[in-house]
């Protein structure tokens, strides 16, 4: 199919049966061809400059014009040569320090050189990808903040995660890739059904997703109060199918009876018209009840798959519910749009203790509410709420140094690990702290009243 990406389009015909790491060109037609190295000729640019100072940019320097540049390009003269042309058109290129006359080349490269590398996908780069071009998809979550998510949350191959993001399945899909296929994942999802965007653009093979299981949030209050039931899942029971069936059955076999008398009616009263005519409309007509046959069976078809998928809906909704109930969980991953305290209360109840969790917020506030609560709770211990500080540095030889800019925030972590949850204790350390904030006077007349 067509790509269209940084305004240069090309088929991906031609790269399948390659290793990922290729390095192809793209040629007319949009057509992709193996690159081959060839050493370039650098004799120009061994004259370098010293100073960059004295080198105005007036935007004269370069004696080639866009027409003649986009001349070139109709003529099928190839992006190598285009920037060769323009460094000999360039007044000021001799000029320039080395260093500049490095970056003039890589910049005229990247505009005039159709050269693409399809790389194999991964956590870093999708992660990269999207907080670079739209964060906001999966909530401003930093490529570094992910990679502590993953391993505060200690994700492993083997273990039982359960997983509400709201990233476009970006968390899911580092989740399945750092497992490896081995475990069971469970997202909880709200609205109608999961987003995984992000999660399609990995590549999973098929046994990645046979143990992903999904379950709504609207239905966690009901399984953790008992009253949780498949009934409540849409579905239509199996007796409508029949009457469906019957019912066009029944409508199909008036229609028909009232076209036949329609025909022989107006066959009666039109004995003098051609015989070929009455041929024709006959035809037609057993066109129409063979196409009015044929969309019943496409009905028929479309409500039995239709019902099909529900069942299996069903199934794998019954299967993750007793999922659940186990309440043996390795972890829980929260990364939502949506305030984390009461998300992260009633999914710790299908953790086990002894069990990390993580949860990320855009912003710092949700979470200090959420540290509070679950300070007040108990049955957590080393709860820590941080944020990640990220600085992007520059690596090349004789010029290493922090890039000039750099990202503001990557959001805030709030982990911990459960503990078992002694309530009569916690019952009676609320009691007593509740007495100690009482004022003395106000506990002797409680005393007294005791008496």
């Amino acid at each position: 199919r067509k790509i269209i990406f940084e305004k240069q389009w090309f088929y991906l015909d031609n790269a399948i049966g390659h290793i990922y790491g290729t390095t192809f060109e793209v040629t007319s037609g949009g057509n992709l061809q193996p690159k081959q190295e060839v050493e370039e000729a650098t004799a120009e640019t061994k004259e370098a400059g010293t100073d960059n100072r004295n080198i105005v940019d007036d935007g004269k320097s370069q004696k080639l014009t866009h027409d003649d540049i986009k001349a070139l390009k109709d003529k099928g003269i190839k992006g190598q040569e285009i920037v060769q042309q323009l460094i000999e058109n360039s007044t000021t290129f001799r000029d320039k320090t080395e260093f500049a006359q490095d970056k003039y080349i890589k910049k005229k490269k990247k505009k005039y050189e159709a050269v693409i590398t399809i790389v194999k996908p991964s956590t870093r780069i999708l992660s990269t990808m999207y907080y670079a071009r739209e964060p906001g998809k999966i909530n401003h979550l930093r490529y570094d903040t992910l990679a502590q998510m993953l391993t505060l949350g200690n994700i492993r191959a083997g273990s039982k995660v359960i997983v509400m993001e709201t990233c476009a399945g970006l968390v899911l899909g580092a989740v399945m890739e750092r497992m490896g296929g081995y475990g069971s994942i469970i997202q909880m999802y709200p609205g109608g059904g999961p987003v995984r965007a992000a999660t399609s653009c990995f590549g999973f093979p098929k046994h990645f997703f046979e143990n992903l299981h999904e379950f709504p949030l609207s239905k966690v209050d009901s399984l953790l109060s008992g009253t949780f039931s498949t009934e409540a899942v849409p579905s239509e029971p199996e007796d409508n199918v029949p009457v469906e069936e019957e019912s066009n059955g029944l409508t199909d076999e008036k229609q028909i009876p009232l076209q036949e008398t329609e025909e022989e009616s107006t066959t009666e009263a039109a004995m003098d018209i051609n015989q070929t005519e009455d041929q024709e409309t006959m035809d037609l007509s057993a066109e129409d009840v063979e196409f009015k046959e044929n969309k019943e069976k496409e009905n028929k078809e479309n409500v039995r798959e239709k019902q099909r998928k529900q069942w299996e809906r069903r199934k794998k909704l019954v299967e993750t519910a007793a999922l659940l109930r186990e309440k043996n969980a390795d972890g829980v991953i929260v990364a939502s749009k949506f305030h984390p305290t009461p998300l992260l209360l009633s999914l710790l109840e299908f953790v086990a203790s002894s069990r990390p969790f993580v949860v990320y917020c855009q912003y710092q506030e949700p979470l200090l509410e959420c540290y509070t609560k679950l300070r007040e709770r108990g049955g957590v211990v080393n709860l820590k709420l941080s944020e990640t500080w990220l600085r992007n540095y520059q690596v090349l030889p004789d010029r290493s140094h922090p890039k000039l800019t750099m990202s503001g925030g990557g959001g805030y972590l709030l982990s911990g690990i459960t503990v078992v949850l002694d309530k009569d204790k916690s019952d009676s350390s609320n009691s007593e702290a509740l007495k100690m904030e009482e004022p003395s006077s106000k506990r002797c007349k409680v005393q007294d009243l005791h008496c």
